[in-house]
Formats: C-alpha cells, sequence, structure tokens
C-alpha cells in the first residue's frame, strides 16, 4: 500500500463504494485459476482484499498467467522479473495489461496500474480477471487450464447468410417500426382547430 493518510468526507464515501464492490467469493475462484493455469507451486493467500492485493502486486504472478494463456515459444511477455523495485513491479503490472489488451479483453475492463499498485479499486482488478477467463475459455484453444465453469463464454458470432429471393421477399414486408392503420378510423375526430365536444 502506499504511504497515504485515512481519507474523510466524501473521498471516504467513493472508496467505501468502491471496497463494496468487490466479491470475496470471486477472489477465491481467481486464485484457484490462478494457480492452476500457471502450473507451477504457488502459494495459496490468505483470504481477503489486502492478501489477494499484495499476492498481485508485483507483477509477476499476472505476466505467467498472461504467458500461460499463449503456446510455448509465442508468450508476450519475455523476461518476468523478479524485482522488489517499485517502477520494476509497476512495469511488469503495465506489461500485463497491455498483452491483455492485446489477447482481446477490452479497453473498458482493463484497470489501471494503480487500482492494484496502491489498492485503489481491486475490484476492478477482479473484473478484468474475470474478462481474461472468459475470453481464455471462449477462445478454447488448449491453452486455458481449470474448470471451464468457472468463467462465462463469450457469444460467438453469428453470421446470417441470406439468398436473393428471401432479401427480395423481405423488402415486400412492411416491418412493424412503420406503424399500422388496422383499426383506426376517423369517428370520434373534430375538425382542425375545433375544441372537443365532451358529452
Amino acid at each position: 500500500m502506499a504511504n497515504r493518510g485515512p481519507s474523510y468526507g466524501l473521498s471516504r464515501e467513493v472508496q467505501e463504494k468502491i471496497e463494496q464492490k468487490y466479491d470475496p467469493e470471486l477472489e477465491s475462484r481467481l486464485v484457484n485459476w490462478i494457480i492452476v493455469q500457471c502450473g507451477e507451486p504457488i502459494e495459496h493467500p490468505p483470504p481477503g482484499r489486502q492478501h489477494f492485493q499484495t499476492w498481485l502486486m508485483d507483477g509477476t504472478l499476472l505476466c505467467k498467467l498472461i504467458n500461460s494463456l499463449h503456446p510455448k515459444g509465442n508468450e508476450p511477455i519475455a523476461k518476468i522479473s523478479e524485482s522488489k523495485m517499485a517502477f520494476k513491479q509497476m512495469e511488469q503490472i503495465s506489461q500485463f495489461l497491455k498483452a491483455a489488451e492485446i489477447y482481446g479483453v477490452r479497453t473498458t475492463d482493463i484497470f489501471q496500474t494503480v487500482d492494484l499498485w496502491e489498492g485503489k479499486d481491486m475490484a476492478a482488478v477482479q473484473r478484468t480477471l474475470m474478462a481474461l477467463g472468459s475470453l481464455a475459455v471462449t477462445k478454447d484453444d488448449g491453452c486455458y487450464k481449470g474448470d471451464p465453469s468457472w468463467f462465462h463464454r463469450k457469444a460467438q458470432q453469428n453470421r446470417r447468410g441470406f439468398s436473393e429471393e428471401q432479401l427480395r421477399q423481405g423488402q415486400n414486408v412492411i416491418g412493424l417500426q412503420m406503424g399500422s392503420n388496422k383499426g383506426a378510423s376517423q369517428s370520434g375526430m373534430t375538425g382542425y382547430g375545433m375544441p372537443r365536444q365532451i358529452i
């Protein structure tokens, strides 16, 4: 954690709302997946947001995770440093984020480096890892390890092909967006500008 004093007032309320989005059950699922996916003996962290943050904070696990989702020899991060220097660790986190974006995680699902490094928004970290896991399950390229039910499969493209005849037939149908005049009549209508007669 960064050397920062306690927050008060509105900033404290905002931080509490962000912290409420953090899911402890999701944390345990993500920890299990990271350990299985990396495929090497990794110590299981104690439960809790701060333990989860310190477990991922140096960026080495995140880099190993994204590398394990690629075939051998085609890893996006060539050198993973085990350095204790802050800027090196933050650099590794940003390398992971770039590699995740190239892998296919949407920019809106990617957390900022400070969200993890300073523990500002661990729910955003969870969101990124969930999006990464869902993509890995959906790609189904043999690199994903673990239980496929841990993540939702993303919807696949479903292109439809219509023949020329089907397209011509569709042009003759009046869609409901155009409106309908079935059952409409002018009974009860008054002339333009005339007051309504209430009986």
